[in-house]
């Protein structure tokens, strides 16, 4: 077993973050990430003191893979930047996605993405007293369509057996040439616009 030196955090993150993305988040612990790295579990305490602390710190680095090199120069394109980041986020790492909306972050990276959403609603006119609920109604949209999508909640067979159990429903018959969309990228764009309009109504 070999020593980790100070900069070796990050490496301790990537291996978590592999091991999770392979096996998924109940095969996360401080011995399988010790295994991982080459080192005996001890030798990951001065680091991380717990699975707890393991865990947030893999929300950082996480947040860390979203910050936009070139975040755009509308107040559109870099709110519409960090939505997509987020979107092939959970694509890449479908298993340890829903930790963001588990756990919170106040990491220089989670910090510095929220500082960038809330200069976009600043500069789309939004009042500062808003800035921060509307953050958080576009964020809460993100997470959330990103993580029924990753899950199977947007699935065609979810969708299949929805229309079917609701063949008796009025509703359901109206519009039943449209309960499965055909294009998830297009939805997730049309939603994003449907967004913006209300944060600045044209």
């Amino acid at each position: 077993m070999r020593k980790l030196k100070t900069s070796r955090q990050p490496e301790i993150l990537d291996a978590a973050l592999a091991i999770a993305d392979e096996r998924g988040l109940e095969a996360l612990s401080m011995r399988a990430v010790a295994e991982r790295v080459g080192v005996t579990p001890m030798a990951l305490y001065g680091y991380f003191r717990n699975k707890d602390e393991l865990l947030d710190g893999l929300v950082g680095r996480l947040l860390g893979e979203l910050v936009p090199d070139d975040p755009g120069q509308t107040w559109q394109e870099r709110l519409g930047a960090i939505a997509w980041a987020i979107r092939r986020l959970a694509r890449e790492h479908p298993a340890v996605f829903p930790l963001l909306l588990l756990r919170t972050s106040v990491t220089p990276d989670g910090v510095k993405l929220v500082d960038l959403a809330y200069q976009a609603l600043l500069d789309a006119g939004v009042p500062e007293a808003d800035v921060p609920r509307v953050e958080r109604l576009m964020s809460t949209f993100v997470l959330g369509f990103a993580l029924s999508e990753v899950s199977g909640r947007f699935s065609h067979a979810s969708k299949d057996i929805r229309r079917r159990r609701g063949t008796d429903m009025p509703a359901h018959q109206r519009l039943a040439g449209h309960l499965t969309p055909d294009d998830w990228d297009a939805e997730f764009a049309d939603d994003l616009a449907d967004l913006m309009r209300i944060i600045r109504p044209v």
